[in-house]
């Protein structure tokens, strides 16, 4: 059995609230800050940046699609 293809139940790859995300990403602060935190990490990493912009991500929709999450676990990790 391969270890690296094990993949945490926790996070399956599937529809995401932004909210829900950024606040496992971040739970020790305010979802509002845990959002904005989110937020600026995407901006910054540029490859994820043009890659959601590539499914037709909008700064405004409030939900990760499923395409979406698998790329924010594939360049941030799973949280």
């Amino acid at each position: 059995m391969n270890q690296t293809e094990i993949v945490p139940e926790e996070w399956p790859v599937k529809p995401y609230y932004k909210r829900d995300l950024a606040v496992a990403y971040a739970p020790d602060i305010t979802p509002v800050a845990a959002l904005n935190r989110l937020a600026a990490w995407i901006r910054h990493n540029q490859k994820l940046w043009q890659a959601l912009l590539n499914t037709g991500y909008m700064n405004r929709q409030r939900i990760f699609t499923s395409v979406q999450a698998e790329l924010i676990f594939l360049y941030l990790g799973r949280p």
